[in-house]
């Protein structure tokens, strides 16, 4: 009996979380309320990373980046206020079924890498992660950001993909399909992290925007910047292109939150 009624504790328990758990979609942005802002900012953590904690309309909100392969279920997200003292803030991943987006790629080794690409790959990827995954002060003032080009959406975030009819790692950003040599601008002041001529993301310009809130520009014919640069929301920092692996001239845009990419539609104003 007493089994019983522990169980039925724990049921209630859980449904009222439920109830209050905020939720998104996988490659989703998770706003999660921290209550007033009259009492000092709390560290939020999800899944190991730390999370862009912000003022909005005098309340402290934390924006948790969703990976894109998570599973729909329950997550949860670790809380510590200025004294030490932790919660744990259960999460709801909802189900989110992406479209599918066939493509034909003309260069083979951007479908079938030879070894030497694979190695080129590897090397490339570990310098990319790195600053995909930077925690750079200060915080930014805001989460909100403005497209790098204005130009048709070609290919939504979140599309499941064929390359030459194989199946191929979901798309991670947003791409924007506008002439070679178009002036692509910072989605927001920022510093330049990374900078480079990569085999699949071609020319390509990281802005770290401050804790965590990260943009990635690729495809890009020519790059305006260089690494330790200051830029201010609409800077240039290079031009629109086809280089890498592209099936014409555009830009493909990644934002992340927490190390994980999201769809930068999530931080941008709508009618944008």
């Amino acid at each position: 009996m007493k089994f019983f009624f522990s169980l039925i504790l724990i049921c209630l328990v859980s449904a009222a979380q439920a109830a209050d758990a905020p939720a998104a979609h996988p490659g989703g942005v998770l706003r999660l309320d921290l209550g007033p802002a009259d009492v000092p900012q709390p560290t939020v953590r999800f899944q190991g990373r730390r999370v862009l904690v912000l003022e909005t309309s005098a309340r402290w909100q934390a924006l948790i980046g969703i990976p894109l392969d998570a599973e729909p279920g329950w997550l949860s997200a670790e809380i510590t206020n200025v004294r030490g003292q932790q919660r744990e803030q259960p999460l709801v991943v909802e189900a989110r079924d992406y479209p599918v987006q066939h493509l034909r790629v003309k260069n083979r080794r951007h479908v079938d890498p030879d070894p030497e690409d694979l190695a080129r790959w590897a090397r490339e990827r570990a310098e990319q992660d790195a600053a995909k995954r930077a925690w750079r002060e200060p915080a930014p003032a805001g989460a909100v950001l403005r497209l790098p080009v204005e130009g048709r959406r070609s290919s939504a975030f979140g599309l499941r993909r064929t390359f030459n009819g194989k199946p191929r790692r979901p798309h991670s950003g947003l791409d924007l399909a506008v002439p070679t040599g178009t002036p692509v601008g910072a989605p927001a002041a920022g510093r330049i992290s990374l900078t480079g001529d990569y085999f699949f993301n071609g020319r390509t310009v990281f802005v770290d925007h401050g804790h965590g809130l990260i943009s990635m520009l690729c495809h890009l014919s020519r790059i305006d910047v260089a690494v330790g640069d200051r830029v201010a929301a609409g800077d240039i920092v290079g031009r629109a292109g086809a280089t890498g692996r592209a099936t014409g001239p555009h830009v493909h845009w990644s934002v992340f939150l927490n190390g994980t990419s999201v769809d930068p539609d999530a931080l941008v104003p709508e009618g944008s």
